[in-house]
């Protein structure tokens, strides 16, 4: 259920960032901000969230997504429109998504350590309820010794 909550904080602010950039300072449809956002959002939380930042730290995984957004907003945005400032409106939204994920890496990386904990400590007793080993004698019996 952690998954499906990230992925839809993701797209809503994904959505947001390039509506703002893409639809009111470049002319970008809404369907096609729509269409973009979705092919990110879905591609970048597998990729980026759950694949690179698990092996790695913020830093790469936020590099990682600039990549990623910057490829993926050109191709599309290009593909799509028939505007002539295509670098600049890719520029800009990729720089202002990598901003918006670093602080989201950090909410995904809190987010599934302490799912990770929870399943670790299932089978652990909680604290409080601990148990100690017993036995019937203090000293082994020796019959030598009788």
């Amino acid at each position: 259920m952690e998954h499906v909550k990230l992925l839809a904080m993701k797209f809503l602010f994904t959505f947001a960032i390039l509506f703002i950039i893409l639809g009111a300072g470049f002319d970008v449809s809404f369907g096609n901000v729509f269409l973009i956002t979705l092919v990110l959002s879905a591609v970048g939380y597998f990729i980026g969230d759950r694949m690179i930042l698990s092996r790695t730290k913020n830093t790469t995984a936020t590099i990682a997504d600039f990549v990623l957004v910057f490829g993926v907003v050109y191709f599309m945005t290009d593909a799509l429109t028939v505007g002539d400032d295509v670098f600049e409106a890719t520029a800009i939204s990729a720089i202002s998504l990598a901003i918006f994920e670093y602080f989201f890496h950090q909410s995904v990386a809190r987010t599934l350590d302490g799912e990770e904990r929870e399943e670790k400590n299932e089978g652990v007793a909680p604290t409080g309820e601990l148990s100690t080993e017993a036995s019937e004698e203090i000293y082994p019996y020796d019959e030598d010794k009788k």
